[in-house]
């Protein structure tokens, strides 16, 4: 992946500074951290300037690769499990970190498939955060994001809400966030937050939704859910004997895509998968070796219809789809079945 940069002469300090937060970032590598600390100013100041660069057009994300050894992957896995369209990003090492490039895929697909009028709703993770630089800004005109999720207190940098409010700031849309944690202490918190405190107007506007940006967590490692401390390890080990593989908006999962009838389901505040499965697009951006099994319960769980993964989890996908047991059952999509749900 290469980073070309067409930058406009700087014509104050602002340009100047901006100029060399692009350069630094894209031509140079450096982290976000590392320019701040160069520059003398904090992280969210970098983020706003590289936002900003990417609004004016000043910088512009080209990927150089053989993107066609991957077409016959991508056509088996469409094929496989009833996805009309499959992106994988290239990734010739196993053990390498997949998020950048997926990040930078799913950059380049957003860029060009987000358009004025639509309503769209979104997650959170690591890898979604980090397609924001690949994103084409501009100005769109009655667009609507809508956060599909309470808060993460402890997640910083990967809070569902932090995510919503910079993907709008992209289009200058308006944003709608869910003003509640994502897991509450009980079903019964849950219902007077929806009922009495406006929450149930929020997610009517999921009902509504042109496109929803999903991504999946994974239940056995230490992934951005857990980590930030809504889950204690007895809810995580319950869940893994209960036959969770992951979650999907905190909505919890096992290998065939099943929402789990279990407590932590009836305590979360986020939108089900029952207003997912009735957007019209529906894209799921996840990946890595650790997830091969929550990606695929995903699939199996939003029939998306877009995959946007690196090469190593595919190939791992169709390695897994064409074995035995569990593993060679068919998708919801395929089977025409809707997963069955936990009850509130």
């Amino acid at each position: 992946m290469s980073a070309a940069s067409h930058l406009i002469a700087p014509q104050n300090e602002a340009d100047m500074l901006r100029a060399r937060a692009v350069w630094l970032y894209y031509g140079d590598g450096r982290t976000q951290s590392e320019i701040a600390k160069q520059l003398g100013i904090n992280r969210i100041m970098v983020v706003r300037l590289l936002a900003e660069a990417r609004r004016r057009n000043e910088v512009r994300i080209t990927i150089s690769s053989a993107l066609s050894d991957l077409a016959q992957l991508e056509l088996e896995l469409e094929k496989r499990f009833g996805i009309s369209r499959v992106i994988l990003a290239p990734s010739s090492d196993p053990t390498g970190d997949p998020i950048p490039v997926i990040a930078a895929a799913a950059g380049a697909y957003l860029s060009n498939e987000i358009r004025s009028g639509m309503t769209i709703g979104v997650g959170w993770g690591r890898t979604l955060y980090a397609s924001l630089p690949f994103i084409s800004a501009s100005a769109l005109e009655n667009l609507k994001i809508i956060s599909l999720l309470g808060g993460i207190a402890a997640a910083r940098r990967y809070n569902p809400a932090e995510f919503a409010w910079r993907f709008a700031e992209l289009f200058q849309a308006e944003g709608y966030l869910i003003p509640a944690p994502a897991v509450v202490d009980s079903a019964d918190t849950k219902h007077a937050l929806l009922e009495r405190c406006g929450l149930a107007a929020i997610f009517e506007m999921a009902d509504k939704m042109d496109m929803a940006l999903v991504s999946v967590g994974d239940i056995d490692s230490l992934t951005t859910s857990y980590r930030t401390g809504y889950l204690s390890e007895a809810d995580r080990r319950s869940l893994v004997e209960a036959g969770a593989v992951g979650d999907v908006l905190y909505n919890f999962i096992d290998a065939q895509g099943r929402v789990l009838d279990h407590q932590v389901n009836k305590r979360i505040i986020a939108t089900d998968v029952a207003q997912i499965l009735k957007t019209p697009s529906r894209i799921l951006i996840s990946g890595g070796k650790e997830k091969v099994a929550a990606v695929r319960a995903a699939v199996h769980c939003l029939a998306p219809t877009v995959l946007i993964t690196d090469e190593q989890t595919g190939l791992a996908l169709m390695n897994r789809a064409t074995g035995s047991g569990d593993d060679s059952k068919v998708s919801n999509q395929e089977s025409g079945s809707i997963p069955k749900e936990g009850t509130d």
